[in-house]
């Protein structure tokens, strides 16, 4: 494409015109910014300066508008930047500053461009360079500008040497080096009084203490200095800052310190200086007592004081405080408590922390009632968040603080109940890791997991479907804890289910497995039955049982079951119920579903074909298969009854790795190795429905040989049962209205009378938080299953990047080795030794150096000098011995002379950092 002609130069749209069209589409906005972005790529291209910066200009406005890529001027913006008119020149490091990064083809060539500008006269291109440098500077541009840096950290104008002070950060971290050069430059900085430049330098110097703090203890009486004569709030924020990170590494610096930070405490009016002392005191210095009591005094003037955002700060440095200081938090337990109820959130979330921190094994039942109570009459977002804060204090080290596990299980499904309760999964994972942890708690869990499965309204909220699939687990896994294992199967089969997720209903339908080889266990096994059902009931008279069972009563919600029995009866209906349930599943588009479904239904045809037998067939033909069916039941049993427990995190990590199998650590040739394999287009599919394809030994078999009497005897069936269990049924049709015999899902009368005011709760809370004795418990806390290893999640402890260890090493070479930056009291013979040490280490090197040359002469060659190196190697063994000699000789001399032995031991070991108390000096300590 051409460059813009002198007419299009002369009629070019400004960004003043390109905002104003933009304003004035109400429609077609995208087709308004693409015909300006083909005029951009258009005028960008021209040689005219002014015409190619006004594009530059308008492409950074939509690129920060509407985020478009505009990489393809980086080039352009060099050019512009070319310009020596300063608003060019603008324009150009403003574009550069947005586009460029590492990857930049052309970051190199701008370079020169910046050294040029760097050490320019006029003092705003230099801001401008060095505003430019701070964000697109990488390690090559920081080594390369380094000496135009450094000579501009001392410039007369305050203005760019402002600015270098701050550009410092960005070069020491791209390129550590450069501290060995300007870091004596930048601390000398720090004696200035102009307010700017110390705020700048003061600034550099928190964000780098904020990484290694050890290695800027030196620069602590310069800190200390600025600390007492700053007349800044910022600085002092700042300084503050710093010693926070400082203290505690030398106690001998917090006891020097903690007295002029109690003076700016008391005298200062800025509450901004006055919130950071209180926590430079309660995060550094909590070991002095006198210092926390001031900030406490403190803490309470925020707390009480209108404005909510101080009312937050004092929340916050509370819940600081009380890890170290609880009493702090019990002394302000009714301004948290009434915090609760603010209407702002952050006020909420601050004080439910501080509510949290007080928890212990002796009130975390009376707590966790009280917020209960909260969160029914709290907004969706709070009520979450306290919730969260009840499982996750109450999970804290495998459950330390629960000691009955009846209330915490009874709790967790009281806590799925409350409105706006969105916490699903982590009450699943809670509910299936305490199954797991603790037995004596798994018959609660399975009465708390049957009062969830019977009530078909908590079938429509979306945010309970991980709670109910935890309790269908549990109802399958811990069935034998079950009172009435056949009205765990109504649950699991009720027609509702259809509600739940795919996922969700493969649970359902293994755990009904489970219920049902339970149920057909204890009757044919437990209860001295081998033949099954009785041999001369038909397959005729199978159909012809009433689904009806006396034994067999759904028990209101809310009251204990009675245990029923389990009989040859209630088998067969049993096994209607599951035929009738799961047949529609047979087509279901999810594989997981089909697949359990088809198991299931499989399972009840091969125990219906081995111990329902005929009338006409034999007794001892019938007794024979009532055999069978007794082993495929024991056999299926004992699979499901293998107990389930925890697994380790790191249990992965310790299967070794069979000999002969690389693993690589990422999988980036995976696409080469498989890339002629086509991916199905969705994670489900379906295999047909089940009339399309009809097995042999399938139910559909079955279905083949009933005639139509026996149809209407099922219509009858399904009609009675869906008159007995209405509350499970899905309307039929647009005449036919749900039942509303049942409430709506999450109602709060369920959970009582919340009517209470806030002082009663404030005054049950302050009760509750009162010290206790530690009461006698009527049990024992049961055992908790713990593993070898830590149950918590490992955290990654986030190591120091190798620049980092670099930046810090040059910053601590610096400091503690060189003779210009130490203060004179710490100053000493360290550089002749050292350069002792670097002699004789150096000489040292030259013979390992000389001991592992490489020989690369053929095999004969190496023959012939056996002998002469043999020589070499034992000239060189005995000169190392008489060097050891003379060495120890030396050490055994030096006893007398102390002096001697130090500068020797510290010329031997260079690289040693001298200890930090011989380098702050006297008068600070």
């Amino acid at each position: 494409m051409s460059g813009p002609s002198l007419m299009d130069s002369l009629f070019q749209r400004t960004l003043e015109d390109l905002i104003k069209g933009l304003r004035q589409q109400l429609i077609g906005e995208q087709a308004f910014i693409s015909k300006a972005l083909e005029e951009i790529r258009k005028e960008i291209k021209s040689t005219d300066l002014s015409t190619k910066s006004t594009a530059l200009l308008k492409l950074c406005y939509l690129s920060n508008l509407h985020f478009h890529d505009m990489s393809f001027a980086a080039f352009h913006a060099l050019e512009v930047l070319s310009s020596p008119r300063f608003s060019h020149k603008k324009i150009g490091y403003h574009a550069i500053s947005l586009s460029f990064h590492d990857s930049t083809p052309v970051l190199l060539l701008i370079t020169n461009h910046l050294r040029k500008d760097l050490t320019s006269t006029n003092e705003f291109e230099v801001s401008l360079s060095l505003q430019c440098l701070s964000r697109i500077a990488n390690a090559d541009l920081a080594r390369d500008l380094t000496p135009e840096v450094f000579t501009l950290l001392s410039s007369n104008k305050l203005y760019v040497r402002k600015r270098a002070v701050a550009v410092v950060l960005r070069v020491f971290e791209k390129y550590p080096d450069s501290v060995r050069v300007c870091f004596k430059r930048l601390v000398e900085n720090l004696e200035n009084y102009d307010p700017q430049i110390l705020s700048a330098v003061v600034g550099v110097f928190s964000e780098l203490a904020c990484k290694d703090p050890r290695s800027y203890l030196p620069l602590a009486p310069e800190f200390y200095k600025i600390l007492v004569d700053s007349k800044s709030n910022w600085i002092s924020i700042k300084v503050l800052k710093i010693f926070a990170k400082l203290a505690p590494l030398e106690p001998r610096l917090a006891n020097r310190v903690v007295e002029p930070i109690c003076d700016l405490m008391r005298k200062t009016g800025a509450k901004s200086l006055l919130f950071e002392c209180v926590r430079t005191v309660v995060t550094s210095f909590s070991e002095y007592e006198s210092a926390v009591r001031l900030a406490v005094e403190k803490i309470r003037e925020f707390l009480v004081d209108e404005d909510p955002n101080l009312k937050y700060l004092g929340l916050h440095a509370l819940s600081i405080v009380a890890s170290k200081h609880l009493w702090v938090v019990s002394e302000n337990k009714e301004v948290v408590i009434k915090s609760l109820s603010d209407p702002d959130p952050n006020i909420k979330i601050e004080s439910l922390r501080l509510v949290m921190a007080m928890v212990s094994e002796h009130n975390v039942a009376e707590i966790s009632k009280i917020l209960v109570n909260y969160a029914l009459k709290s907004d969706p977002l709070f009520c979450n968040e306290i919730l969260g804060s009840i499982l996750s204090t109450c999970s804290r080290n495998v459950y330390e603080i629960i000691v009955d596990f009846d209330w915490y299980v009874s709790l967790l499904g009281e806590m799925s109940r409350i409105p706006h309760c969105q916490m699903g999964e982590e009450i699943e994972n809670q509910f299936i890791d305490i199954g797991l942890r603790v037995k004596d708690v798994r018959p609660e869990l399975v009465r708390v997991a049957r009062d969830l499965l019977i009530d078909p309204a908590l079938l429509g909220n979306s945010f309970l479907h991980r709670v109910l699939s935890a309790a269908a687990w549990v109802s399958g896994e811990y069935v034998e804890f079950s009172r009435n294992p056949l009205e765990f199967m109504e649950a699991l089969l009720q027609p509702r289910t259809s509600l739940l997720p795919p996922s969700i209903m493969a649970i359902y339908i293994q755990s009904a497995f489970k219920v049902l080889v339970f149920c057909l266990h204890t009757c044919f096994v437990r209860g001295g039955s081998t033949a099954g059902v009785s041999a001369s009931a038909s397959y005729e008279s199978f159909d012809d049982l009433s689904v009806e069972n006396g034994a067999d009563s759904t028990v209101a919600h809310g009251q204990t079951c009675t245990s029923a029995p389990i009989t040859n009866e209630s088998i067969v209906n049993l096994l209607k119920l599951v035929e009738l349930a799961l047949s529609p599943l047979l087509g279901s588009h999810d594989v997981e579903v089909q697949e359990r479904a088809r198991n299931l239904l499989g399972f009840v045809d091969l125990i219906k074909l081995e111990a329902l037998n005929s009338s006409g067939q034999e007794e001892n033909d019938s007794e024979r298969k009532g055999v069978e069916a007794t082993k495929i039941i024991r056999l299926v049993h004992d699979a499901f009854s293998k107990e389930l427990g925890p697994v380790s995190l790191t249990a992965q990590g310790k299967v070794p790795v069979p000999d002969g199998l690389t693993l690589n650590e990422n999988l980036g040739d995976l696409e080469t190795i498989c890339g002629d394999i086509e991916l199905p287009s969705s994670n489900t599919f379906s295999f047909g429905y089940p009339s399309e394809e009809k097995d042999v030994s399938s139910f559909s078999n079955l279905q083949i040989k009933e005639d139509s009497g026996q149809s209407n005897e099922s219509t009858s069936l399904l009609a009675e049962h869906r008159k007995r269990h209405g509350l499970y049924y899905l309307p039929s049709g647009k005449s036919e209205v749900i039942s509303n015999d049942y409430p709506p899902a999450n109602d709060p009368a369920l959970l009582g009378d919340n009517n209470d005011n806030a002082s009663d709760l404030v005054k049950l809370t302050a009760e509750s938080l009162v010290p206790k004795r530690k009461p006698n418990h009527s049990k024992p806390r049961p055992v908790v299953v713990k593993l070898d290893e830590v149950d918590e999640k490992p955290v990654a402890v986030k190591q120091l990047e190798s620049r980092d260890d670099s930046l810090s090493g040059a910053v601590r070479d610096i400091l503690f080795g060189s003779e210009d930056i130490l203060p004179t009291s710490s100053r000493s013979n360290l550089p002749n030794s050292n350069r002792k040490g670097k002699k004789k280490q150096h000489m040292i090197t030259q013979v390992e150096s000389k001991e592992n040359v490489v020989d690369d002469g053929n095999s004969s060659s190496r023959r012939r000098k056996d002998h002469s190196h043999g020589k070499e190697r034992r000239h060189r063994k005995k000169n190392a011995e008489e060097r050891n000699e003379t060495d120890r000789k030396e050490k055994e001399s030096s006893s007398n002379h102390p002096r001697r032995h130090k500068s020797r031991q510290r010329a031997e070991e260079p690289l040693k950092v001298p200890p930090q108390t011989s380098v702050i000096p006297d008068f600070l300590l």
